[in-house]
């Protein structure tokens, strides 16, 4: 299932369980249940004034664990290049085939990669971004992971974290955290939808999704803090 590359990274420090493994339960998941998990990104849409917030009109920008492509299709007109790096095959397979009819001009090109070896040179990219991917854990990131993301950023350009999970941490690594206002929901495509998909990742909220039967969740309801921040680093070398 998983290669020995994959395995290297994702079972290293973990239980090797996915029942208690929450890194691994999550890359297992990318591998075999790919479209379960573009449905439930798809609803999770971006705060809009997050992606207001990136910047547009550059050369290059490169996305870490790009997913199915939440943000990149967003990224696809802010830049002449856009380099979207996935590790899991099967996500790759979903998200080029969006980029399909998304993206006529062929802007983004979609490549295998990991946070720790991203298969780009140097001052690379105006912008460097991952979204909900990036955390301490090596299997997702870890130190060696933003050290790549800032080797691949040239001077004067910017490393973005769309949706952090460990600002603290980021802050120490001399990162600015910016949050928007606003009630941000989760958007299904209908009731039943609904239903099925927070039985599955939010559990805890299974009961009052079915008494309140609705398709637009509110993320305090799922326990989770909402995709409406960021963090960013200025490079200079």
């Amino acid at each position: 299932m998983l290669t020995q590359d994959e395995a290297r990274r994702f079972l290293a420090t973990g239980t090797g369980d996915p029942r208690t493994d929450v890194t691994l339960a999550w890359e297992l998941l990318y591998r075999l249940e790919p479209e379960l998990y573009d449905r439930l990104v798809s609803a999770e849409q971006l705060h809009p004034s997050v992606i207001g917030w990136l910047p547009e009109n550059v050369e290059r920008i490169v996305e870490v664990a790009a997913g199915t492509g939440r943000l990149t299709l967003e990224l696809v007109h802010r830049a002449r290049e856009v380099v979207a790096i996935e590790p899991a095959a099967p996500l790759r397979a979903i998200l080029n085939r969006k980029l399909g009819a998304a993206d006529p001009a062929h802007r983004v090109r979609v490549t295998h990669g990991f946070f720790d070896d991203l298969p780009v040179d140097d001052d690379f990219a105006d912008v460097v971004v991952a979204c909900s991917a990036l955390t301490t854990s090596l299997g997702h990131g870890g130190e060696a992971g933003l050290a790549e993301m800032e080797r691949v950023c040239r001077p004067g350009g910017l490393v973005v974290i769309v949706w952090p999970k460990e600002v603290p941490w980021l802050a120490a690594h001399g990162y600015r955290y910016v949050r928007f206002d606003g009630e941000v929901f989760v958007e299904f495509v209908s009731r039943e939808e609904a239903a099925e998909l927070i039985e599955i990742f939010y559990p805890r909220a299974t009961v009052e999704i079915a008494r309140r039967s609705w398709r637009r969740v509110p993320y305090d309801l799922l326990g989770t803090n909402p995709p409406r921040d960021l963090a960013f680093k200025l490079i200079e070398r």
